[in-house]
């Protein structure tokens, strides 16, 4: 096999990033009247840093949650992977197009979603969108027919089609929007924020939703969201941004091995016993500190790369007859709190 020939069947992702920035250049005020005087013969302007220097590889099919707090870079990530802003700096590549230089054949292949926003027309019923996409997309009719068919099974649209698209809820119109960015089954779909506002409900139809077209049609997903829930159901790999750089860039499971050590084991006694006469006869070196909440019950924290969770419960039977014994995890929300918290870069 010659070179030219093995890279041709090696693998190529579906997204590649090199030293992706953006950079605003912004007007600061002065205050007062004076202020406003001086800013009429003397600006002065400051640089402020979206996205500082990010690299990554998305495989095709992959489901990946990118999240961060406001202001972490998500949004700005996201407008430059579809296009609708221009890199202060770096390198972006999404199949075989460079977003910002081919926008216009770009679309084409990828489905977007804010939020905030709708692809929808506002006075006019919502199948009348679905046809008007269908067209500027060039999707046949028979392949029309038949996505809105899964579309209605899975998000029940039925009864929207006919209503104008300003006189649906908001969780109404998230479905909508969700059908018109996947009409033209493009290859890559961004969501930024898809559920904000949106009751248990809506959400859970909706991450059903994504997880059956992630499975079905191998779309590859880049989602953003401040509800972590949805990371935890939806994603096996997690990209953490903060100050517009990337702090974490792995699997679930893999974040939760790095940065969650403590872990909590509750145990429901069967008769009363003393914390003191607990902490006396238990050796735990420190890696365990012990309360207790009510006569009846006890509570373990201990860091598991010191203690194990059997040595531990062994502990406690050995002095006193358990009737319950529940082991918590730290949620995904305080371990990626930690994360925020210490800055690490990974």
């Amino acid at each position: 096999m010659t070179a030219v020939t093995a890279r041709k069947r090696k693998k190529m992702p579906l997204i590649q990033v090199d030293g992706l920035s953006k950079v605003y250049r912004t007007f600061k005020r002065k205050e007062g009247v004076g202020g406003a005087i001086l800013n009429l013969f003397h600006r002065r302007y400051e640089k402020v840093i979206a996205v500082d220097n990010i690299s990554f590889q998305i495989e095709p099919g992959e489901l990946i949650g990118y999240i961060g707090p406001n202001g972490a870079g998500k949004s700005t990530t996201i407008k430059m992977l579809t296009g609708i802003l221009v890199p202060t700096s770096g390198q972006i590549r999404v199949d075989r197009f460079i977003p910002y230089k081919e926008r216009k054949d770009y679309t084409r292949h990828i489905g977007v979603v804010f939020g905030q926003r709708t692809q929808l027309w506002w006075d006019i019923a919502v199948v009348e969108s679905f046809k008007l996409l269908r067209k500027v997309y060039q999707v046949p009719q028979a392949d029309f027919d038949r996505r809105m068919i899964t579309f209605n099974k899975v998000l029940d649209i039925e009864p929207l089609l006919n209503l104008p698209v300003r006189k649906l809820s908001l969780g109404q119109r998230m479905r909508c929007d969700l059908v018109a960015s996947l009409l033209h089954n493009p290859r890559v779909l961004f969501l930024d924020e898809p559920t904000i506002g949106l009751d248990v409900i809506g959400r859970l139809s909706i991450r059903d939703f994504l997880g059956q077209i992630n499975r079905e049609y191998g779309t590859t997903i880049i989602l953003t969201t401040h509800d972590l829930g949805e990371i935890e159901k939806l994603c096996n790999r997690v990209m953490i941004i903060d100050h517009g750089r990337i702090l974490y860039d792995d699997s679930l499971d893999r974040l939760r091995q790095k940065y969650s050590l403590d872990r909590r084991i509750i145990f429901q006694l069967s008769e009363t016993f003393s914390l003191d006469l607990l902490k006396q006869r238990v050796p735990t070196n420190g890696a365990v500190t012990w309360e207790q909440p009510e006569p009846m019950r006890l509570k373990a924290v201990f860091r598991r790369d010191r203690i194990s969770a059997a040595e531990v419960i062994g502990q406690v039977l050995h002095l006193t007859p358990v009737h319950d014994i529940t082991i918590e995890e730290p949620s995904i929300e305080e371990i990626v709190g930690r994360i925020y918290s210490d800055g690490k870069i990974q």
